[in-house]
């Protein structure tokens, strides 16, 4: 089902991210795999499956969406090698490298004010 592009909802949240620069920051980041997605490609560039693999519990259909989402929005870099068979290797963009001393900030407090439930 379509999202109607004149939704109030919508209109909210255009609005919402053109005053607020944290929530047009958490609009690109947020979610439950973005981060992790920008986690494991922080240190060097990964290929398709080496990504992958050290994504263990994300489905197919959403690690796929989150890296072209990651991708369209200028974070994250899909490299095609055309060999055979095709070798593709993901890697941050500059835009996407900034943000990594803000994700390990990020860390940090979520390490202090975590809860443990056991």
């Amino acid at each position: 089902m379509a999202i109607k592009e004149s939704s109030t909802n919508n209109e909210n949240k255009k609005v919402i991210q053109e005053m607020c620069p944290v929530t047009y920051t958490m609009s690109k980041i947020g979610g439950r795999w973005k981060p992790i997605i920008l986690y494991h490609l922080q240190d060097k560039p990964k290929r398709y499956g080496e990504l992958k693999k050290d994504m263990k519990t994300i489905s197919e259909k959403m690690f796929i969406q989150h890296l072209r989402e990651l991708e369209v929005d200028g974070l994250v870099l899909r490299e095609v090698v055309h060999t055979v068979p095709p070798q593709v290797t993901y890697s941050l963009t500059i835009t996407g490298v900034e943000l990594v001393p803000i994700l390990k900030e990020m860390s940090k407090w979520g390490k202090k004010h975590q809860v443990n439930v056991d």
